[in-house]
């Protein structure tokens, strides 16, 4: 962290500029603190980041001056790590990823030794003890002669969490012509192992990471620029591939939203759908009426997958996730996987006879416009006039459509989300919400996705 500043956890585990918002001390004091709150092992990886390497040395030094046993399986997706969290009996798990981030960000989350998110308690705990210098104060008698923990390099990782991942979902999908994009980030070894292991005809991109080309131009932030000429189905994974979306046959992009409608769709087929799904407040209306139709039951949660797997939890739910591409297939995984999506996917396509097309219809998806109105503060959102303006909006919308304010939990913004069958609507009415959310702002608009 910087001078005086913090140690403090996100929506996403600590983030920042490596080495300057993010230093080898902050991380050396993140694995001392665990250490002393959770003891060992403690399995520990990282994406492919410039810095990843640093910062991972810096954690296990200090969980291993704490007394922990530190089970190093190298550069290895997030999913993987908790995985094998699970297979190898740790006490906590942790990663070291900026996820989708440029290569000069990275950051650093725990997992629990089941492979879960840890619950907000045990994080304030951590970012206590860490951040205030309880972690190495003189309260705290550090261990020395054969107390001190031991850092153990894992043989073959990758090996093992594929293993694991294909005992559990195995399509038989021989001959199959896939495309990959790695990212450059951490599925780079681990997703065409997998994948080649199916006998499918394999094409990978995005697989030649060199430190500073994590998300540069590929991975699921740049789907649209994958080529799928020729092959029957294209995977991007993120730079900690927790998330994936998918390109049909025909190039056209397959989100979060219908990936999970698929899927929901083939559960509910084989009566093995359980507790219906829970997506967030930014799935598309078309989503919610796919799922109407078919007498699906959904819960809607706040906006990260933080908040989808604590209520998968509690409705024992198979099957949840994110528009981005953040799927929890509970069957097969305590967390967002994004191996263990690409599979299931291509395991309804196989098993199903249809192209990707095909199924992605089993959903309309309704024209989407989203602005980021740059404010002073973000609690506008919550003033009379933006009220009656939104008010008004939803009275125009009629059942056809909504709208969403959603104020950003990281930056100084407030999202204006509308959706409606017709574009033009859609983008009319969203503008006009957003003008009267920055008239009530000193700062003005900006950025406008249209989907």
């Amino acid at each position: 962290m910087a001078e005086g500043q913090r140690i403090q956890f996100g929506t996403d585990g600590v983030r920042g500029v490596a080495n300057e918002g993010l230093k080898p001390e902050d991380a050396l004091s993140l694995g001392l603190a665990a250490a002393r709150l959770f003891g060992g092992p403690l399995v520990l990886g990282r994406d492919t980041r410039l810095s990843s390497g640093m910062l991972s040395a810096a954690l296990a030094a200090g969980a291993s001056s704490g007394g922990a046993r530190v089970l190093d399986v190298g550069v290895l997706p997030t999913p993987g790590v908790a995985a094998l969290a699970g297979r190898l009996r740790a006490s906590l798990a942790a990663v070291v990823s900026a996820s989708h981030n440029p290569y000069p960000d990275n950051g650093i989350k725990f997992l629990s030794g089941e492979g879960r998110k840890l619950p907000d308690a045990h994080e304030r705990d951590i970012e206590r003890l860490a951040g205030e210098g309880s972690a190495s104060s003189a309260s705290f008698v550090r261990p020395t002669g054969s107390g001190v923990g031991v850092v153990e390099s894992v043989s073959d990782a990758a090996g093992l969490y594929a293993e694991t991942v294909l005992s559990r979902l195995r399509p038989q999908a021989e001959g199959t012509k896939v495309l990959l994009d790695c990212a450059n980030g951490a599925a780079y070894e681990v997703a065409p192992l997998a994948f080649e292991d199916l006998g499918v005809e394999l094409s990978v991109v995005g697989d030649t990471p060199t430190g500073t080309n994590i998300n540069e131009g590929v991975g699921s932030t740049h789907v649209e620029k994958l080529d799928v000429a020729g092959h029957d189905v294209a995977f991007a994974f993120d730079g900690d591939a927790d998330r994936v979306l998918a390109v049909d046959e025909k190039g056209r992009v397959v989100d979060g939203d219908r990936i999970i409608a698929i899927l929901a769709r083939d559960l509910l087929e084989r009566g093995t759908l359980r507790g219906g799904v829970v997506v967030t407040v930014m799935s598309n209306l078309g989503f919610f009426k796919a799922m109407d139709g078919l007498g699906v039951t959904y819960e809607v949660t706040p906006v990260g997958d933080r908040h989808v797997a604590e209520a998968m939890t509690k409705r024992g739910a198979s099957l949840g996730g994110e528009q981005s591409g953040h799927v929890i297939f509970s069957e097969y995984a305590t967390t967002g996987d994004g191996l263990v999506t690409a599979l299931a996917l291509l395991d309804v396509m196989v098993r199903s006879g249809k192209p990707l097309s095909e199924l992605a219809r089993v959903m309309e998806v309704y024209p989407q416009t989203l602005i980021n109105v740059r404010v002073e503060d973000r609690s506008i959102a919550e003033s009379a006039t933006v009220k009656e303006s939104v008010g008004q909006a939803e009275r125009r919308l009629g059942s056809e459509g909504r709208i969403l304010l959603r104020p950003s939990g990281t930056e100084p913004l407030v999202r204006v989300m509308v959706e409606h069958e017709d574009e033009a609507v859609c983008r009319e009415v969203c503008e006009e919400v957003a003008a009267v959310v920055s008239s009530s702002s000193p700062r003005s608009v900006s950025g406008v996705r249209i989907s």
